[in-house]
């Protein structure tokens, strides 16, 4: 799991000023000098297209975020159709351009975080550019003690 990270983390960003804080079952913690911020993020164990998605909490201090959602889509979706997170019975609609979404708000982004503590797995649906529909589906499973870790390690940097 800790090499899928590091190459998930090698696609997304250059890691010249990157410290890992630390791989939690699947998912890890990161923190980036520049710009600074500190994030908790994962790959999906099943995706509707090529497995260059990811979820990521994000702590951006300069920029007044906390815990901050966003998706990586696995495949470029329909402008045309939604993109729904769900985490058990709950369903949340995202604001998403063609690949990547994110909650409305930041209340949004607190209650989406406050069910993925709690949950065992979260799905993100949508409908690609084809016309067909696809989930991309995440384990939950250190998921609350990445986004503590990430969240701490920006406090006082």
């Amino acid at each position: 799991m800790r090499a899928a990270l590091a190459l998930l983390l090698a696609a997304v960003a250059p890691a010249a000023s990157r410290d890992t804080i630390g791989v939690y079952q699947g998912w890890g913690a990161f923190r980036d000098a520049t710009p600074h911020r500190c994030f908790a993020i994962a790959r999906p164990i099943a995706a509707g297209g090529r497995s260059t998605g990811f979820a990521s909490i994000a702590t951006w201090p300069e920029r007044g975020l906390r815990e901050s959602l966003h998706i990586r889509l696995s495949r470029e979706r329909d402008r045309a159709a939604g993109v729904t997170l769900t985490v058990g019975e709950r369903r949340f609609e995202l604001v998403a351009n063609s690949r990547d979404a994110w909650a409305a708000d930041a209340p949004s982004d607190r209650a989406l975080v406050a069910v993925l503590r709690s949950g065992r797995s979260m799905s993100i649906e949508a409908v690609a550019a084809g016309g067909r529909p696809f989930a991309d589906v995440y384990a939950l499973a250190g998921a609350a003690t990445a986004i503590d870790a990430a969240a701490l390690a920006c406090v006082g940097h």
